[in-house]
């Protein structure tokens, strides 16, 4: 079985915390791993391959250092230009998989759900891999607990069945409003659609092939001219951008006669807004989830994460307060699924909260915006041990550098030099730099920079081991012709 991991969301319900820079599944929301890590850590540890990951492209150094971070080495990281929702990042996933095995199963997971308990989990993806070797496509369903109206509904066939047994699937019903939520509830037979899926790589094209062929052709087309570079595989823009936009379920799902239920029943969550991180969260005795520093006085049913200020609540009832540095949002718990609206109107207004935190997270470590104004704006760096940042020039403004913690390599035009605690030195405009963190622990420090543009555009990158300046990347991509792929799946 190959894990696909899809983390190429936004989580803009989750705003200010998620962010199209930084978004929730790579975030410690709910203990010390990021959603994104928990999912693979939670897989089965017995005939499970290397996972393929689908990333945007954004986000590739992310995904590079949470694996580290959990010791996991990806199969493949396949970047998205921009996101065609799940459907076409699926098919990446399959003709990249096929390539070695088109008869493997794929067990793909969204990296932004949470999921209580290990060992159903683990029950439900083995019910699955019966059915998807004999070439079913298998949706995982929730038992539903409640009549929720946030979730599409999946109802199947042969209630006789044993309660984990894999059954057809009989229909797919939109959101209801809350009666035919009830009335669902009370009847049986219905389930969640949970978004994860399994089955074999070369039954998943075929079945894409059938019922959206502008899909299929696209994408076989992209993986043809996928680019290699620093151990990812780049999605062309110029052809994805052709792709039509679709998810799994009305791509293929929907219109398959394959599709077989698996239900499940461990504690699922999509995590998709803050009320479902209030759902899923330890609560005082006045059902308050708290997150942070807090005073609260005659208040119930309230969420608080403002992880860098006290925060004190009087009166107040069934209320979300989340708090970053440089953005506050409060609303109703039951009104936060609007907090999207929130994100699409700063959007509108080009507003950076929706793009980046005031924290900015890069390969070589991080910088934070503590202070600016005319002419001057004032940065914590933090560099990483043994990493350095690009061999750079700026235009417009000049730097100095105080040194708070560790020890910098610093290249400044002609020379190289270290600096140790309490030292600094100026970087001239058009001076050519560099900074490494030569130390064990990480490098700190303040950089004071003045002139007239301040812009992080403002980078001319002469040399970059990260890859982010213009280069040839190496092919070293074996292309499979376009017959291939439904040979591949005629021994199906």
């Amino acid at each position: 079985m190959i894990p696909v991991i899809l983390s190429g969301g936004t989580g803009s319900r989750l705003w200010p915390l998620s962010r199209r820079a930084y978004p929730k599944q790579f975030l410690p929301l709910l203990n010390e791993q990021s959603m994104f890590q928990q999912t693979l850590a939670r897989l089965p540890e017995t005939e499970v391959e290397a996972p393929v990951i689908v990333a945007n492209e954004d986000h590739r150094f992310l995904v590079q250092e949470q694996l580290s971070a959990i010791g996991k080495a990806p199969q493949s990281i396949l970047l998205e230009p921009f996101g065609r929702n799940t459907a076409p990042a699926v098919a990446l996933a399959a003709i990249e998989v096929a390539r070695r095995d088109p008869r493997a199963v794929m067990l793909v997971l969204p990296a932004d759900h949470a999921i209580d308990q290990t060992e159903p989990f683990h029950k439900a993806i083995a019910e699955g891999m019966k059915v998807a070797r004999d070439g079913n496509l298998v949706l995982f369903g929730i038992t539903p607990d409640r009549p929720e109206t946030g979730y599409g509904y999946v109802a199947a066939g042969n209630p006789e069945l044993e309660p984990n047994e894999s059954r057809p699937v009989r229909q797919f019903i939109e959101k209801p409003d809350a009666a035919t939520a009830r009335t669902l509830l009370e009847e049986g037979g219905y389930y969640w659609n949970s978004g994860m899926f399994m089955f074999r790589a070369d039954v998943y094209l075929a079945e894409l092939k059938k019922h959206s062929r502008d899909i299929y052709d696209t994408v076989l087309l992209a993986a043809k001219s996928l680019e290699q570079d620093m151990g990812f595989k780049r999605i062309p823009a110029e052809i994805f951008e052709h792709c039509p936009e679709d998810s799994i379920d009305y791509a293929v799902m929907e219109k398959t006669t394959r599709a077989t239920l698996v239900p499940l029943d461990a504690g699922w969550n999509d995590v998709g807004a803050w009320s479902s991180i209030w759902d899923i969260s330890n609560k005082d005795d006045q059902r308050n989830a708290v997150f942070s520093d807090a005073c609260l006085r005659e208040t119930s049913g309230c969420l608080v994460h403002a992880p860098d200020k006290l925060v004190a609540m009087v009166g107040v009832e069934d209320l979300v307060v989340v708090d970053t540095k440089d953005a506050l949002m409060v609303a109703r718990r039951d009104c936060v699924q609007d907090v999207k609206h929130v994100v699409n109107e700063l959007k509108s207004q080009a507003r950076s909260e929706t793009e980046v935190h005031r924290e900015v997270f890069r390969p070589w470590g991080s910088y934070d915006s503590i202070d600016n104004g005319n002419r001057f704006q004032v940065k914590r760096i933090t560099v990483k041990p043994g990493e350095k940042l690009s061999l750079q020039k700026h235009h417009h403004r000049a730097e100095h550098w105080i040194i708070v913690r560790g020890t910098a390599e610093v290249t400044r035009d002609e020379e190289t030099f270290l600096l140790s605690e309490n030292e600094s030195t100026y970087i001239p405009i058009g001076s050519v730099h560099r900074l490494l963190n030569p130390g064990k622990i990480p490098l700190e420090l303040i950089e004071v920079q003045s002139g007239a543009y301040l812009g992080e555009d403002d980078i001319e990158r002469l040399d970059d081991q990260y890859g982010r300046t213009p280069q040839e990347t190496e092919s070293g991509y074996d292309e499979v012709e376009e017959e291939a792929i439904p040979v591949m799946m005629t021994r199906a």
